[in-house]
């Protein structure tokens, strides 16, 4: 007798993933992807195959306006999907057309750490907007300019600082469940 596919119960078919660089966004969204029995999309890596440059060249050739309208066409596409799990750039969200895009097609997950756990994990990988001057000071700077823009799209906030992925996953799958049974489909 053939076996029948039984998807997973999973709170929600469509979330996105935001935060600063360094967060886990990447890693934490295709864990949970896998948890949730969901396409992984990364914003960045689309942004590279499309273009066929690395985002620190796109910032180097072209600038970071260019970036940025990148990023705003691939978030008007991710939006149409479903059954995915979004990995935003650390600077999607600074644009309010993406935050209105991500925020009214589902839940948001914006993904936190301190200014020292995300240099120790940037540190070895080329970053532009951490290329001047000290780089420490500059997540800092960053972190503070942004830190609206992340309290305006996030439907929950969750660290990541000394906590291993699994950990992670768990408490967002946690969340996802008491923000899916506050936001029926309709």
């Amino acid at each position: 007798m053939a076996r029948r596919y039984h998807p997973p119960e999973r709170p929600v078919t469509w979330v996105a993933m935001a935060g600063f660089m360094g967060t886990g966004k990447s890693r934490i969204g295709w864990e949970l992807s896998r948890r949730l029995s969901l396409t992984f999309i990364d914003i960045d890596r689309v942004i590279e195959r499309i273009s066929n440059l690395r985002i620190a060249d796109i910032f180097e050739l072209y600038g970071e306006e260019v970036f940025r309208e990148y990023e705003t066409e691939v978030v008007r596409r991710c939006v149409r999907l479903d059954e995915v799990v979004v990995s935003t750039g650390g600077g999607t969200v600074t644009r309010e057309i993406n935050r209105q895009l991500l925020r009214e097609r589902g839940p948001v997950v914006v993904l936190s750490a301190t200014p020292e756990t995300i240099f120790r994990r940037t540190r070895r990988h080329r970053r532009p907007l951490l290329e001047l001057g000290d780089p420490e000071e500059r997540i800092r700077q960053l972190m503070a300019a942004r830190e609206e823009a992340y309290r305006a799209v996030a439907s929950f906030t969750v660290s990541t600082d000394g906590r291993d992925s699994e950990d992670v996953v768990d408490d967002i799958v946690e969340r996802l469940e008491t923000w899916a049974s506050e936001h029926p489909a309709t």
